[in-house]
């Protein structure tokens, strides 16, 4: 295979590793979202009155979710067995906790650990990535800022109710 044909192969395989990664993280997280959806409990809560509108949210987490698989597979395709690799693992692993706890077991103070741990993972993948891939790094920055908004939003919903 010539030099050329090599180049091409490897383009394909990195856009097939970011798409797996950012439809995948999209796919599952819509699936977990669609199995515990707000219901009557969360409608019957006190909210701040900061707390968005229920359409908000779908589009934000879409967005997020596909920058959060880009992200990972910058990563991964660097190194798939590196520290911020293990940071991005821990923090899809509780992004995709949190949704269960707080929609399907109504645990709101559970939920809000979790959702204290996610922002020490994504602070984590955040400074361990700046020396891989700046690029990485960056994706993850409105994701803290999201993720922070709905700690407090967690915690003020939790104070209130």
């Amino acid at each position: 295979m010539s030099t050329q044909g090599l180049g091409a192969a490897h383009r394909t395989k990195k856009w097939i590793v970011y798409l797996l990664f950012a439809v995948g993280v999209i796919l599952v997280g819509g699936l977990i979202g669609s199995q515990v959806q707000p219901g009557e409990w969360y409608r019957s809560l006190e909210k701040p009155p900061f707390n968005p509108p229920d359409w908000v949210f779908g589009p934000v987490w879409t967005i997020l979710y596909a920058m959060i698989g880009v992200a990972g597979a910058r990563i991964f395709l660097v190194n798939p067995r590196s520290v911020p690799m293990a940071f991005w693992v821990a923090q899809m692993v509780l992004n995709w906790a949190w949704t269960p706890l707080w929609f399907g077991e109504n645990l709101i103070w559970q939920a809000f650990a979790v959702v204290c741990l996610l922002l020490i993972a994504i602070v984590g993948f955040i400074f361990t990535a700046w020396r891989q891939d700046r690029i990485a790094a960056w994706l993850f920055v409105p994701y803290l800022c999201w993720v922070a908004f709905a700690a407090t939003l967690n915690l003020s919903i939790g104070l209130l109710n």
